[in-house]
């Protein structure tokens, strides 16, 4: 396990679930490809422009992606450090066996894991989400431009008043 990195060179990201993505589960959706070629490019813009240390909230949907761009890039550049951010012990207890088995094996290849709590609670994803926050410099972050509460608007909306750099792929 590496110690984690200083804030400056700390990128965090949020994102939606599959619900909240126009494709929903489809990731050979053209727009779900194209996205993660998006997002794949802005990785590695954010590496170039200093960014080492990648904090990820492990939940399905555009964590997953995150995650695994960053593992695609790491093999580029091995001083990239990942982190996940995991807001419960039992984060992926009800998803289907394929989105678990995925989940572990992003586990798996992280450098580091912060659990922010043992239970569920119902601010947990909140308290997860200000955590990477808090300890970025930078935020990535797919949105889908829907206004109304979501975990995804609170969390680029926390990282605006901090200062973050933010940086939004829409879908």
């Amino acid at each position: 396990m590496r110690e984690r990195m200083d804030r400056s060179v700390s990128c965090a990201f949020t994102g939606h679930r599959p619900g909240a993505l126009p494709w929903g589960t489809d990731e050979r959706d053209s727009r779900c490809v194209e996205l993660k070629a998006r997002l794949a490019a802005l990785l590695r813009q954010a590496y170039h422009e200093g960014s080492r240390h990648f904090i990820c909230g492990m939940a399905r949907g555009a964590d997953f992606y995150f995650c695994e761009g960053v593992i695609a890039l790491r093999r580029d550049f091995p001083d990239i450090v990942l982190e996940a951010a995991v807001p419960f012990a039992a984060q992926s207890r009800r998803w289907n066996r394929e989105d678990q088995a995925r989940y572990r094996e992003l586990l798996a290849q992280c450098d580091l894991e912060t659990l922010i709590q043992q239970l569920h609670s119902p601010n947990c994803m909140y308290r997860r989400n200000r955590y990477m926050v808090d300890h970025a410099s930078r935020l990535i972050a797919v949105y889908n431009g829907q206004p109304g509460a979501s975990g995804t608007l609170n969390t680029i909306q926390y990282a605006m008043r901090q200062g973050l750099q933010v940086d939004i792929l829409e879908v």
